[in-house]
C-alpha cells in the first residue's frame, strides 16, 4: 500500500512515522501538512498526544478524520519536561499500536516543517545499500528572517527530531532507550553492529522550536548523566562537554555537565551499553577525535 504523486521505483516503500506531541498546537498542523504533502506518502502516521493541555488533540483529530493513514493515541504521562525520557516513552506508546508491516520506522517531532521530497530522498538512500541503517537531513532554525543550520552536533549525526531507521536495525539495537542520550547511543550501537548512517545535507528541515528552549538546570545535569551511561569515561566526557558548552555559547554549562557525570559515576548508575559496547564506543570516539585533529 503506497500512495505517491509520481511513480518512484524503490525496494523499501513503507515508512511509519511516530510523533510524540505535548502542547504543540502552534506547530503540529505545519508538521502534518508537510507530511501529507510528501511526494511519497507514509504507510501510517501515529501521533501520541502526551498530556497536552492546549488544542493539540483537536487539531490532530481533524487530520485523523481526513487521512485514513493518520492515527492518534492519547496518553497521560508526568506533565514536567524530562529530556529524552518523556519523548521516547511517548514514542514507544505509539510504536506499540503500529502495524508492523513497515520497512522504515521514523521518530519525528511535532514542531518541524519537512521539504516535500524528504521521504522520497530518505527511501532512495535506504535502497542504495542494504547496510544503511539510518538516514536523516539537517535542522535549520530561523534567525532574523533567515533559516540557518542549527549547529549543535557534527554533520555525521542525525538529530533526534527526525530519525529514520531501517526496521532490522531498529530491532537489532533494541529499539529506543528512554534516557537522555538515546539519540546518540542508537547511532553508536548501529556502528557497533556494522551498520552505516547517512546524513543528507540537501534535506533542510525547519525546526520551528529550537532544541533546549525549555531546558533547566536539571536537564543540564542529565546531559552529564548521559555521558556516563553512554560509557564515555571522564576524558571523553570532558572533551564532549566542553565542545557542547561552546556550541551553546554557555561555558557555565560545563560545570553542570561534569557534575552530572560525576554524580552518575558515584551512584554507579546503570549504563545503556554493555562492557563490549562501551569499549567499542570509547575506541570509536577517540578515533573520531584523532581524525579531526589530523584534519
Amino acid at each position: 500500500m503506497l500512495s505517491t504523486q509520481k511513480e518512484i521505483k524503490t525496494l523499501l516503500t513503507k515508512y511509519t512515522v511516530v510523533i510524540p506531541a505535548h502542547n504543540e498546537e502552534k506547530f503540529i498542523a505545519i508538521t502534518l501538512d508537510s507530511i501529507v504533502q510528501q511526494t511519497v506518502l507514509p504507510y501510517q502516521v501515529i501521533i501520541v498526544n502526551d498530556n497536552s493541555t492546549d488544542g493539540t488533540q483537536e487539531i490532530v483529530e481533524q487530520y485523523v478524520a481526513k487521512y485514513p493513514f493518520i492515527k492518534i493515541r492519547n496518553i497521560l504521562s508526568k506533565s514536567e519536561h524530562q529530556p529524552g525520557s518523556k519523548v521516547v516513552q511517548a514514542f514507544l506508546k505509539g510504536y506499540e499500536i503500529a502495524d508492523i508491516n513497515f520497512d522504515i520506522i521514523v521518530k519525528l517531532d511535532g514542531d518541524l516543517e519537512l521539504p516535500n521530497n524528504y521521504f522520497e530522498v530518505v527511501l532512495n538512500k535506504f535502497n542504495q545499500d542494504k547496510n544503511i541503517a539510518m538516514v536523516g537531513g539537517f535542522a535549520y532554525i530561523e534567525k532574523k528572517g533567515d533559516w540557518i543550520l542549527e549547529n549543535l552536533t557534527d554533520k555525521d549525526h542525525i538529530r533526534g527530531a527526525f530519525k529514520a531507521y531501517r526496521k532490522e536495525c531498529y530491532e537489532k539495537i533494541g529499539g529506543l532507550h528512554p534516557e537522555m542520550g538515546w539519540d546518540t547511543v542508537d547511532e553508536l550501537l548501529c556502528k557497533y553492529y556494522g551498520w552505516d548512517i547517512i546524513t543528507v545535507e540537501s534535506l533542510h528541515v525547519k525546526h520551528l522550536k529550537p532544541t533546549g528552549a525549555s531546558y533547566n538546570k536539571a536537564a543540564l545535569y542529565k546531559q552529564g548523566n548521559a555521558y556516563y551511561i553512554l560509557g564515555y569515561g571522564f576524558w571523553i566526557t570532558l572533551i564532549a562537554a566542553t565542545k557542547l558548552a561552546f556550541r551553546k555559547r554557555r561555558l557555565s554549562y560545563l560545570f553542570y555537565y561534569l557534575s552530572g557525570f560525576l554524580i552518575a559515576k558515584s551512584k554507579k548508575t546503570k549504563k545503556m551499553v554493555n562492557k563490549d559496547q562501551e569499549k567499542f564506543i570509547r575506541n570509536y570516539r577517540w578515533s573520531k577525535m584523532k581524525q579531526k585533529f589530523k584534519a
